[in-house]
C-alpha cells in the first residue's frame, strides 16, 4: 500500500497532475511524499476522503500553493491549522464528517472560497466569536454555499450577512433557536434550510427578498407560524409517512396583522398515493425504539454486539421526528415541496 501510494504521488509530480485522488487509502497521517522538496506546485484538486487523518500539515499552503479544491470528507480531523488561511486560491473546502470542535479564525482569509462544507462535526460555535473572525467574515465575499448541518450550534454569526454572494445556507439538525434577522438582508440567498432545530419564531421579513425561493424549517416542534412573505415561496415539510389526519389547529399558519390564515392541509401531505411502503431498515429501527425505549426507558444495555455501532448510535439519536405524530425517524425523511403560489393562498396576499 505504501509503495503504491509513493508511486501515485511520484507520477503526479513527474507528470504535473492537476488532480490527485487519495480516497480510501486508510491514511492516518498526511503523506510526507506530498510535502517533500517543492511539493506539488501544479496540483489544483486534492481528494482525501474517507481516510483517518487527524490534522493537516502547517506547510500545506507552501507545498500546494495552487490548490483550488480540497476534499477531506469523512476523516478524524479535530483541528484545522491556522496555515490553511494561506491557501489563497482555494475555492472549495469540504471538512464534512470529521471531529471538528473549533474552526480556526484564519479560515476567514480564504478570500476566493466559494463552497464551505462543515456538516457532521462537533461544532458549538462558528469563528464569529473570535474578534479576528468578526473583522474577516465579511471578506468571504465569494462564498456561495455554506453547509453547517448536524453540529451543535446554538447561534449563527450576526455578521454572516456580510457574505454577499451566499446563495445556499444549510444549518439543519443543530440547536438553533432563532434566525438572525440580518440574514434577511442577504441579497443572493436562494435557499435557507434550518430543519430539525429549536426554532420558535422566524423574522417577520424573512422571504421579503425575491431571491429567496426555498425555505425549509420543518421538524421545529416549537414553531407555530410563518411570516406572510413566505406565502409564495417553496416550503419544505417532512414527515414519517404515517397517514394521520391533522386537525386544523395544528397546521402551520401565515400571520399578517390581525389576519391568520392556516396553510392548506396538502402542505403536510407526504409522498404520493403509491408511496406507503417504508424501507425495512426504517421499520426495524422504529420497532426497536418503540420496544426498548418506551417500555424499558433505557437503550444503554444494547451493546454493539447486539446491534452494529452505526445503528446503535442512530437509535440513540434519530435523524428527526415527524411533525405530524412525533414519531422518530431514523434512516429516511420524506420531503414534500409545496409551492404555495399554485394554491388559492396566493390570492390572499396584497402588495
Amino acid at each position: 500500500m505504501a509503495s503504491e501510494l509513493c508511486k501515485t504521488i511520484s507520477e503526479a509530480k513527474l507528470e504535473r497532475h492537476k488532480n490527485l485522488f487519495l480516497n480510501y487509502r486508510n491514511l492516518h497521517h498526511f503523506p510526507l511524499e506530498l510535502l517533500k522538496d517543492e511539493g506539488l506546485q501544479y496540483l489544483e484538486r486534492l481528494y482525501m476522503k474517507r481516510n483517518s487523518l487527524t490534522t493537516l500539515p502547517e506547510n500545506l499552503a507552501q507545498k500546494l500553493p495552487n490548490l483550488v479544491e480540497l476534499y477531506l470528507h469523512s476523516n478524524n480531523i479535530v483541528v484545522v491549522p491556522e496555515a490553511i488561511g494561506s491557501l489563497v486560491k482555494l475555492q472549495f473546502l469540504d471538512l464534512s464528517d470529521n471531529a471538528l470542535e473549533i474552526v480556526c479564525p484564519e479560515i476567514g482569509r480564504l478570500r476566493s472560497l466559494r463552497h464551505l462544507r462543515l456538516a457532521n462535526n462537533q461544532l458549538k460555535y462558528l469563528p464569529a466569536v473570535s474578534p479576528v473572525w468578526i473583522v474577516e467574515v465579511g471578506d468571504l465575499r465569494e462564498l456561495q454555499t455554506l453547509d453547517i448541518s448536524t453540529n451543535r450550534l446554538i447561534t449563527l454569526p450576526e455578521r454572516l450577512h456580510m457574505c454577499l454572494s451566499l446563495q445556499y445556507l444549510t444549518a439543519d439538525r443543530n440547536h438553533l433557536w432563532y434566525v438572525p434577522r440580518h440574514l434577511c438582508q442577504l441579497p443572493s440567498l436562494n435557499e435557507l434550510s434550518m430543519a430539525g432545530n429549536r426554532l420558535a419564531f422566524l423574522p417577520l421579513d424573512l422571504g421579503r427578498s425575491r431571491e429567496l425561493q426555498y425555505v425549509y424549517v420543518d421538524n421545529n416542534i416549537h414553531l407555530k407560524g410563518l411570516p406572510s412573505y413566505l406565502y409564495n415561496k417553496v416550503i419544505g415539510c417532512s414527515g414519517c409517512g404515517s397517514p394521520i389526519q391533522v386537525s386544523e389547529v395544528k397546521l402551520l399558519s401565515f400571520s399578517s396583522g390581525q389576519l391568520t390564515v392556516f396553510l392548506p392541509a396538502e402542505v403536510k401531505s407526504i409522498g404520493t398515493e403509491t408511496d406507503h411502503v417504508l424501507p425495512l431498515q426504517e421499520l426495524a429501527m422504529r420497532t426497536l425504539y418503540n420496544t426498548y425505549y418506551r417500555f424499558l426507558k433505557d437503550l444503554n444495555f444494547l451493546t454493539p454486539i447486539s446491534l452494529p455501532k452505526s445503528l446503535l448510535e442512530l437509535l440513540h439519536c434519530p435523524l428527526g421526528h415527524c411533525h405530524r405524530c412525533s414519531q422518530p425517524m431514523f434512516t429516511i425523511v420524506y420531503p414534500k415541496l409545496f409551492p404555495l403560489r399554485e394554491t388559492p393562498m396566493a390570492g390572499l396576499h396584497q402588495g
